[in-house]
C-alpha cells in the first residue's frame, strides 16, 4: 500500500477490500484521518464495487404545498406562521395545478414535502394524492417525510400504519428521507425539539418498509453536531437496513447528507455562524457515509445544498446519484443556498459526462430509464 499516508488505516483498507463491515471506532477513524487520498480511494472502490461508472439522477419536480408549519425547528428558514405575507397554502385542486404548471415532458418524480399545517384534515392529504394521480398518472409521488406522517397520524388519530397504507393506497409510490436532521438527542432537543423523536423517525420508515415502500434517508449536518453524532446517525440507518433487508427485502434507497445553511433561522443567529459548510467537511462526509453504509445502495450528492461543482467531485467520493431536475426548490433556498432553482436533463447529464462518469436516468424507484453516452473522446469511439 504504498498510496496510503495514514498507515494506521491499513486494517480498514483490508476490511473495505474484503468487503466487510467497519466498526464505529473505524468509521470514525476514517473522520478523522487527513490521508484525504486514501479516504476517496475506498469511498470510490465501495462505489464502482456497486455501480462500476454509474451516476443516476432523476426527471423530477419539486413541490412545497404549504410553508404553515408550527413545529419551530431552529434550522428551519422556510416556515411560515398564519397571516405573514410570504405565506403559501395550496388545496388538492391547486397543488394538481401547480403541477400542471410546471410540468414537463419526462418528468417521473414529484416531491414533496412541506410544513405542519395547523389547520388542515387528515382527508386533505389522501384527496391531495388522489388528485394528482387522476391528473397524472404517469407522475410518480414521493411524499410525506416521517415527521409529516407523524403529524398526520396525531390529526386523524390514525396509527402511523395505518395513515401509511391510506396514502399508499391512494397512490403514494415513495418516502422522501427528510425529519431526521440528527438522531442525537443532545441536538435534537435544540435544532427540533418539538419534530418527531428518532425513535419514531426510525419506527416509521420502518413500517413503511413493511408495506413494501421504499424511501430515504437524510442527516442535517454542519451546525451543532459533532462527528461522533454523525457515526451515530448513520449506525442506527445502517441497523435498520439490515433489519429491513432482512423481512421485508428492502428498504432505503439512499443515504443524502444534507448541508446546514446558515442563512435566515435561528440557529445561526444564536450560533453568531454566517459560513457555509467547506468543501472538504462535504466530500468527507459523503466518503465515510459512502464506506459505512455498507448495506445503502446509494449515497446521495444533493447538488442543491453543496453546489454542481462539488457535486461534480463528489462522484469521486463514493457518490452514485445527484437527485434530480427538480424545478423550483425553496426549503433549501430560504435557508440561503446559492445554487439554482432548477436544472436542465441537459445540465444533469452534462455535469456528469463532465465528471468522466456513465449518467443514468431512473424514476423514484431506481429503475433505469435511459442510459447516456460518455462524453469526449469516449463517446466519438
Amino acid at each position: 500500500m504504498k498510496w496510503l499516508r495514514d498507515q494506521s488505516l491499513a486494517p480498514i483498507v483490508e476490511k473495505v477490500e474484503a468487503g466487510e463491515r467497519l466498526a464505529f471506532d473505524e468509521g470514525l477513524r476514517l473522520y478523522h484521518t487527513r490521508d484525504l487520498n486514501a479516504l476517496m480511494r475506498l469511498a470510490n472502490l465501495h462505489k464502482e464495487r456497486l455501480h462500476g461508472d454509474k451516476v443516476y439522477f432523476v426527471h423530477s419536480m419539486r413541490l412545497e404545498f404549504t410553508n404553515l408549519c408550527y413545529v419551530g425547528c431552529t434550522f428551519c428558514a422556510f416556515a411560515a406562521r398564519k397571516g405573514e405575507e410570504r405565506a403559501w397554502d395550496y388545496s388538492p385542486e391547486e397543488v394538481a395545478e401547480q403541477v400542471r404548471r410546471r410540468y414537463l415532458p419526462g418528468i417521473t418524480e414529484l416531491h414533496m414535502s412541506s410544513g405542519h399545517h395547523p389547520n388542515h384534515k387528515w382527508d386533505y392529504y389522501p384527496e391531495m394524492v388522489r388528485q394528482l394521480r387522476q391528473n397524472f398518472p404517469d407522475l410518480q409521488v414521493k411524499a410525506f417525510t416521517a415527521a409529516e406522517i407523524e403529524h398526520l397520524s396525531k390529526i386523524s388519530k390514525k396509527p402511523t400504519l395505518e395513515v401509511l397504507r391510506e396514502l399508499q393506497a391512494a397512490g403514494l409510490a415513495a418516502m422522501p428521507g427528510g425529519g431526521a436532521e440528527i438522531f442525537a438527542d443532545r441536538v435534537r432537543r435544540q435544532i427540533a425539539k418539538n419534530k418527531v423523536k428518532a425513535e419514531k423517525w426510525l419506527h416509521i420508515h420502518r413500517e413503511a418498509h413493511s408495506l413494501g415502500m421504499r424511501t430515504n434517508a437524510t442527516m442535517l449536518y454542519g451546525h451543532i453536531e459533532t462527528l461522533e453524532e454523525r457515526l451515530d446517525h448513520m449506525d442506527r440507518l445502517r441497523d435498520l437496513q439490515d433489519d429491513s433487508i432482512a423481512q421485508f427485502g428492502g428498504g432505503f434507497h439512499a443515504f443524502i447528507p444534507l448541508a446546514f445553511q446558515p442563512l435566515g433561522n435561528t440557529l445561526a443567529q444564536n450560533l453568531g455562524k454566517t459560513e457555509y459548510t467547506t468543501g472538504l467537511d462535504d466530500l468527507r462526509n459523503l466518503a465515510v457515509a459512502r464506506i459505512y453504509l455498507d448495506n445503502f445502495p446509494h449515497i446521495k450528492g444533493y447538488w442543491v445544498m453543496i453546489g454542481s461543482e462539488l457535486t461534480q467531485v463528489s462522484l469521486d467520493w463514493g457518490v452514485s446519484d445527484i437527485d434530480g431536475t427538480i424545478q423550483e426548490e425553496h426549503i433549501a433556498h430560504a435557508a440561503g443556498a446559492t445554487s439554482p432553482m432548477a436544472l436542465s436533463q441537459a445540465s444533469m447529464v452534462r455535469m456528469i459526462q463532465d465528471a468522466g462518469r456513465l449518467p443514468v436516468l431512473r424514476d423514484a424507484y431506481y429503475h433505469e430509464l435511459e442510459t447516456f453516452p460518455r462524453a469526449g473522446l469516449e463517446a466519438a469511439d
